[in-house]
């Protein structure tokens, strides 16, 4: 995996850059021994390292900008950085580049009810927001299975998603205003606290740009009341091909859960030694689907999602009668991925997304892929908008494995690419899958989303080498061709 090339000239200047930066963040807000930086020097894609120059903790929106005007004045790359619980790798540092943690960014600074917003800084928990308004009857409806730790500004770097995804939409659906600092140190704000904002759709183009066009240091999000009536079922299937016709035929009957999660039998095993949820351990694959609404309605779709199911095959049917019973559903796979991990020295968490109604072909794909490379899987999954988690099992301690999970992993996602989905969901795509883009992208594609980030950035500071699996300069992609010494469509006018 090539990053680009460090830059000698910066890192001679190295003790230069750090006596400036800590003259803009006092105190321990500048870390510069190796030792310290350690922790700093991956995120949730443990697989590729890379030691950063020096980490950067600043803890207000001036130091921010100061820090980003600095360093576009002396040519210094930025990697922005949240929790740290990306696994894309879109916070992987750079050994010529500063780390901008932004974990120090922690408090909410607004609750209002009444326009149902809650403005917050990037640092705070996915979760947080949610116990900030509990005690209301609200809640923040996109809630990733890393809630507990993952960062609201993470979510809207990489545009995050959830269980409840299907119904209430993904990060960009929930946030109607953004504060961010450009790479020259210059504060913007989009939107507020209003339905929507006019003009271009920006705050939209900068949610899921994973850090590449500016810094976000606060975020407004829209809460949602709890409904008056949630209930789960627990739907056991034979096989994770008639899971996923089940999942087709409930959506097909204009049934939109609050959640349809999917898992098949090594997951369901794992989940339940973990969490002893009740989980049906002879089944192929689970499904768990969440109904929400008045009591009535629920009632309703409860019994049509039970009908759906039986003439699928389901083989196991349970309906939660209590609350208790509905989080006892969710646990097992809220802990999924922290399950699968002790019965596995490693694995690696793949995102793609596809139609849902090739579920079947691609849950049978991933069967032959994983007897090719003599690898296990497990698949962990939001089943209502198609959107995979299949988990790579394997040890990085055998040679071979890990360029083995790559690969499959990798044949995965241009599996789903072919099968009109694409090659992420809610992940991004950072270095993970930036040498995959060409599968989805044309160079034509490519090099007009790299002029969007031009347009933002044109020294290519911020965070550089994810996402496009070829770096421009700027200036390359707005030169001209000229063949023959003629121009392309010479009737146009030229200014």
């Amino acid at each position: 995996m090539q990053m680009p090339e460090p830059d000698r000239d910066v890192l001679a200047r190295r003790s230069e850059i750090v006596d400036a930066l800590r003259a803009i963040v006092p105190g321990e807000g500048v870390i510069a021994e190796e030792r310290e930086m350690r922790p700093y020097e991956s995120d949730g894609l443990t697989a590729y390292r890379t030691l950063p120059m020096i980490v950067v903790l600043p803890e207000t929106v001036d130091q921010v900008a100061a820090v980003l005007k600095y360093c576009h004045e002396n040519g210094i790359k930025v990697v922005p950085r949240g929790s740290g619980t990306s696994l894309s790798g879109g916070a992987l540092p750079l050994a010529d580049g500063v780390l901008l943690g932004l974990g120090k960014f922690n408090r909410i600074l607004d609750i209002d009810f009444d326009n149902r917003t809650v403005t917050a800084q990037p640092g705070v928990t996915n979760l947080g927001i949610t116990t900030a308004v509990q005690h209301e009857g609200f809640y923040y409806a996109p809630d990733p299975s890393s809630q507990i730790a993952c960062s609201i500004g993470g979510n809207v770097a990489e545009n995050s998603g959830g269980v409840h995804c299907l119904k209430y939409g993904l990060t960009t659906n929930n946030i109607v205003g953004l504060e961010m600092v450009t790479i020259e140190g210059e504060t913007l704000r989009l939107g507020g606290k209003h339905l929507d904002s006019e003009g271009y759709d920006l705050m939209g183009l900068l949610t899921g740009s994973e850090g590449l066009l500016a810094v976000v240091t606060e975020v407004t999000v829209r809460i949602l009341k709890k409904p008056a009536s949630l209930r789960a079922l627990l739907l056991g299937f034979p096989t994770s091909e008639e899971a996923g016709a089940c999942v087709a035929a409930i959506i097909g009957a204009g049934i939109i859960p609050g959640g349809m999660e999917m898992m098949d039998n090594p997951a369901i095993n794992a989940a339940e030694d973990f969490v002893h949820a009740g989980y049906p351990r002879e089944a192929g694959a689970l499904l768990i689907v969440e109904l929400d609404g008045p009591e009535v309605e629920v009632d309703t779709l409860i019994e049509r999602v039970r009908e759906i199911a039986e003439a699928n095959g389901s083989t196991t049917l349970r309906v939660s009668d209590s609350e208790e019973e509905r989080n006892a559903f969710w646990a097992g796979r809220k802990a999924a991925f922290p399950a699968v991990g002790r019965i596995s020295p490693d694995y690696m968490c793949m995102d793609g997304t596809i139609p849902r109604r090739q579920l079947p072909e691609i849950l049978t794909r991933m069967t032959r892929m994983s007897e090719k490379y003599g690898l296990r899987v497990a698949n962990v999954f939001h089943a209502g908008d198609g959107n995979l988690h299949p988990l790579i099992l394997f040890d990085a301690n055998q040679p071979g494995e890990l360029d083995r999970a790559e690969a499959f992993g990798a044949d995965i996602l241009k599996a789903c690419v072919e099968l009109g989905g694409v090659l992420t969901g809610e992940h991004g795509v950072g270095v993970e899958k930036r040498d995959l883009m060409p599968e989805m992208f044309s160079e034509t594609d490519l090099n007009q989303q790299m002029r969007v980030k031009c347009a933002w950035d044109p020294k290519g500071l911020l965070n550089p080498g994810k996402v496009f699996p070829t770096l421009h300069r700027c200036a390359e992609l707005g030169r001209m061709h000229i063949h023959r010494g003629q121009m392309p469509f010479p009737d146009i006018p030229r200014f």
